[in-house]
């Protein structure tokens, strides 16, 4: 299914199947730091989710724009903003519809995290997707972008992620995924939710899609075709130097220009 369709149909459970308490708690010196060093206020979070990271920064008293291409994860972040009684601007748009759907409106920051631009498949549609963020970032604007590190993924053919569970009352939810290695350049991406309801019995979902896994060299190739300079790329949100065998994570920082 489209990314669009994997998301929408997500949507009801991501909540329960990220630890966001514990997930911004590690994440956000790391934004905070940035920010700091770059004078960055206005931030528009890219492939937002559930808005968890806008409606963190918003708290903290910077301003937040948000968009995803899925309805269903624009709604859920809305009410999730309205919730925490912060003020983030939500957007329906996806990869390379940000220039023209924000109304020419430019930010200190961009953020694209959790593995998102992934979703984009061929080495046209990145490049337009990153010079769209190019587009509506001001001068010498800063550019995040946080995916796996699939250098190790594909080397050491990491199949399956830990799994995750979350418990309501007299229901349970554990959320499985793993990967299809289809070729060097395509993965199918399964997430398998099964839920538990009073009864005891388990009830099983399952959602695929498609992902590229992107190494850091195609990174640096397309940052640069696009016109963004890397200042930074990095294993974890603790800020080691990004190691292509042992990171967990890529974390990118680049700027206009």
């Amino acid at each position: 299914m489209s990314a669009t369709e994997f998301y929408n149909h997500l949507s009801e459970d991501y909540d329960r199947f990220v630890n966001w308490s514990a997930r911004l708690a590690f994440e956000l010196p790391f934004f905070r730091a940035l920010f700091a060093e770059h004078g960055a206020h206005d931030v528009l979070d890219v492939a937002c989710g559930t808005g968890h990271h806008a409606i963190a920064l918003a708290r903290e008293g910077y301003a937040l724009t948000a968009t995803d291409i899925s309805p269903a994860m624009v709604a859920q972040a809305q009410a999730n903003a309205q919730a925490a009684g912060v003020d983030v601007r939500f957007h329906n748009l996806g990869f390379g519809e940000l220039a023209g759907g924000l109304g020419g409106a430019r930010f200190d920051a961009v953020l694209c995290l959790g593995n998102s631009l992934p979703h984009v498949l061929t080495e046209d549609a990145l490049h337009a997707a990153l010079r769209d963020f190019a587009a509506v970032l001001r001068p010498a604007g800063v550019l995040v972008v946080q995916n796996r590190n699939f250098d190790r993924v594909m080397r050491r053919r990491e199949r399956f992620m830990s799994p995750e569970e979350h418990r309501q009352q007299d229901r349970e939810w554990i959320f499985v995924r793993f990967y299809d290695f289809l070729s060097e350049d395509a993965l199918q991406f399964n997430m398998v939710r099964l839920q538990r309801g009073a009864d005891g019995v388990w009830v099983p979902q399952v959602e695929q899609t498609r992902l590229r896994p992107w190494r850091y060299a195609e990174w640096e190739q397309q940052f640069q075709a696009a016109g963004l300079s890397l200042l930074g790329a990095y294993g974890s949100y603790k800020g080691e130097p990004f190691d292509a065998e042992e990171s967990g994570d890529l974390i990118l920082v680049a700027r206009q220009g």
